[in-house]
């Protein structure tokens, strides 16, 4: 069996995935490619590392949800001997390679679930524990595309240990994920206010909002109407494809007075879009000037920035928010995902605003020259 690790080397169930994944894109009939998908999403998931599993099994593949005869023989070719000639078979004869290599691309250093679990309890790395973590900073409630009520999202928050959060629905440009009009933002802030108080001062949730970053670099919303929210992230949503550079528009996005966080910096997506193109190390250098967060969005289909990005913005002495970007309140898991890539770049806890008690994060939001290096 193929040695695999799963702290900044092979992740096995990554590596598996993919290879589903790719056997999807090769399938001619849409339910074959759907099964395929579900099987590779049933991998990356899982919270047990395949090798682990085996070992425990006799060396034998125990039954997973999701994962039919065709789907575990590509799983045990894949542990047998690190890759699948079942697969590249299956790829050639669909005659669209050339598009799936352009997937296998976009796949760089995503961790599957296992791998985040194990990261998270490795001793042999530093960074921020889940002790450390106070505070989620970018989450989606039924006021734009998520799901939960801001009373269910401050349970859930509560259940976690958090001591605050910010809800951070969509701003109204962004109507294709349902963004609050200015009038509804008014309506959710009476909403927050309620729920805190009916915490005791026990917890607070802060009103943010993810403004849409225009193709200019400006956001979606004026001066005015950013400041009335306690927290502004700045995210791009367009452009995602392109592969022009983008670096002036990332620049001017963290030149707004109201700007604290570049959320999801190049708008990702695993398998589909690298994001924006532009030169990092530039936007990481300014963003460490003012003082503003970049964030590692946790959802398993983002992570962004990942590990490797994270640790260039480090040296750039660079301050962190690490957060779930979660629609439901199962979601918020998403954020361990986030302090996963967080450990490997070796970010300490007292640059990740989220690790912060709230009065030194209401002060760097008043003013983020506070916490210059």
């Amino acid at each position: 069996m193929k040695t695999f690790t799963t702290c900044g080397g092979d992740d096995v169930n990554a590596v598996v995935s993919g290879y589903l994944r790719d056997l999807a894109y090769a399938q001619s009939t849409k339910p074959r490619m759907f099964g395929y998908k579900r099987a590779a999403a049933a991998i990356f998931h899982l919270e047990r590392s395949l090798v682990d599993l085996v070992r425990e099994h006799g060396g034998e593949l125990p039954r997973i949800p999701g994962i039919g005869p065709s789907s575990a023989r590509i799983i045990r070719e894949v542990l047998e001997g690190g890759g699948s000639a079942i697969v590249e078979r299956a790829i050639d004869a669909s005659g669209r390679r050339a598009d799936i290599e352009r997937r296998r691309t976009l796949r760089g250093h995503f961790l599957s679930r296992a791998a985040v679990i194990r990261i998270l309890h490795d001793p042999a790395l530093g960074g921020p524990s889940l002790h450390d973590y106070r505070a989620d900073l970018q989450m989606h409630s039924e006021w734009s595309d998520g799901t939960p009520t801001i009373d269910q999202i401050v349970d859930a928050c509560q259940a976690r240990g958090y001591t605050h959060a910010a809800v951070t629905d969509h701003s109204y440009g962004l109507t294709i994920a349902g963004g609050m009009s200015m009038e509804e933002a008014a309506a959710q802030r009476r909403a927050i206010d309620a729920a805190n108080n009916t915490r005791g001062g026990t917890f607070r949730l802060l009103q943010g909002v993810e403004a849409n970053v225009t193709i200019d670099g400006d956001l979606d919303l004026d001066h005015s109407e950013a400041a009335i929210f306690d927290l502004v992230l700045a995210a791009p949503h367009s452009r995602l494809r392109k592969t022009n550079d983008q670096t002036a528009r990332m620049l001017r996005a963290l030149e707004h007075p109201t700007v604290r966080i570049l959320a999801h910096p190049r708008g990702r997506i695993t398998g589909s879009r690298a994001g924006v193109v532009a030169d990092w190390p530039a936007v990481f250098a300014r963003a460490a000037q003012l003082g503003i967060a970049l964030e590692i969005d946790g959802d398993p289909a983002r992570q962004d920035l990942d590990y490797e990005l994270a640790a260039e913005a480090r040296r750039a002495g660079c301050l962190f928010a690490l957060d779930s970007d979660a629609h439901t309140t199962g979601q918020l898991a998403y954020a361990e995902t986030a302090i996963a890539h967080a450990r490997l770049a070796g970010i300490s806890p007292d640059r990740i605003v989220n690790c912060w008690p709230l009065d030194r994060l209401l002060a760097w939001i008043a003013d983020p020259a506070s916490e210059l290096l």
